[in-house]
């Protein structure tokens, strides 16, 4: 990719220290001055939280937690902060516990410092998504960016084998969509590929030793240099499916990632060239495609979509749910008949090939 380009590179701080996460968190706090802090963490992580937000002056825990930010869930979110005068939002957890911090942000100004527990990425973008109904709506607005990220590779282990797979391949999906997403740039490729390296050497090392921390570790820088990439080059073809699926029924959304994400690459990688031969290289392989469905079997991967929830007489309505959503900078042309194609093909677990 050459030629001007406009790049944007979103501000905050980030911390990356395996077995440090209390202390680093205490010093974010500390730096930003809060004395009104809000913890938002699912109840199953709520030992974890209370671990690492010991040295905290916090005033409010909030465990309602759900996928895809329903609406409702925000709202409730956002007037238990206000009621306990909150100054700040710690959030602990995975991209749902993010985007809740995110949704309370939104409509409050309040700051937030992010405490990954998963390889989703919400933490390093601007991006925001809320559910009502069947309808998942997303945005970008400078309010929900975390003012800081603590990273400790151990808050991970709680994180099962499977999950590891499936919360990895989805910040895989972020560099595959930020190689051809709307704003993408040779800033945005260039981190895509070096996750891209990352991610793939990472996950087979949880999968083999998911006790271990190297992998781990390299799968958190995976995951932020994904999201950094996918924070400035916005959203491809992928994540447009992807969002659909989730909101309009409820699936899984790291899993609908993993499974949804070869197809998109088999479609894109013949019109893209230099972004397959980037993804070959990064990989190893031959081609893009190649290289993600040998780094799939070694995981284990998930295969089909309807393994993860979809029913097949859904396909049709949400390909032409989709239709409407599909970037114009798509590298191949998207029509109702080869989407519905491919989303038939990842309901079933076809090669994508």
């Amino acid at each position: 990719m050459t030629g001007p380009f406009v790049h944007h590179t979103l501000g905050q701080r980030v911390r990356f220290a395996t077995g440090d996460a209390a202390e680093s968190l205490a010093a974010e706090v500390q730096a930003i001055g809060a004395r009104q802090v809000m913890v938002v963490v699912g109840a199953h992580e709520a030992a974890l939280a209370a671990r690492i937000t010991r040295d905290l002056p916090v005033v409010l825990v909030h465990y309602e937690v759900a996928m895809h930010v329903p609406v409702a869930v925000a709202e409730r979110a956002r007037a238990v902060a206000a009621e306990h005068e909150a100054d700040l939002i710690v959030s602990v957890g995975g991209g749902s516990t993010t985007g809740l911090a995110k949704a309370v942000a939104l409509t409050s100004g309040l700051p937030v410092v992010a405490v990954p527990t998963t390889y989703a990425g919400s933490e390093a973008t601007d991006v925001w998504g809320l559910t009502e109904g069947t309808t998942k709506t997303t945005g970008s607005d400078a309010r929900v960016l975390p003012r800081a990220v603590v990273y400790d590779a151990e808050l991970t282990l709680s994180l099962p084998v499977e999950l590891s797979v499936a919360s990895g391949l989805n910040a895989l999906a972020h560099c595959v969509d930020s190689m051809w997403a709307p704003a993408a740039d040779p800033i945005n490729v260039a981190l895509a590929t070096e996750g891209v390296r990352a991610l793939a050497d990472g996950l087979p090392r949880i999968v083999d030793d998911p006790t271990g921390m190297s992998g781990r570790e390299q799968v958190l820088l995976g995951a932020y240099l994904s999201a950094v990439a996918f924070a400035s080059a916005g959203s491809g073809l992928h994540h447009k499916i992807c969002h659909v699926l989730g909101g309009r029924y409820g699936l899984p959304h790291a899993q609908t990632h993993a499974v949804v994400l070869p197809y998109v690459l088999a479609l894109n990688g013949p019109f893209a060239p230099d972004a397959d031969a980037r993804l070959a290289r990064a990989f190893g392989a031959n081609t893009g495609l190649d290289g993600l469905q040998a780094l799939r079997l070694l995981l284990r991967a998930p295969r089909s979509l309807r393994d993860v929830g979809l029913e097949e007489a859904q396909v049709a309505d949400a390909a032409a749910a989709v239709m409407p959503n599909v970037p114009p900078s798509n590298p191949a042309s998207v029509t109702i008949d080869n989407l519905t194609h491919l989303l038939h093909d990842a309901w079933e677990g076809a090669d994508p090939r």
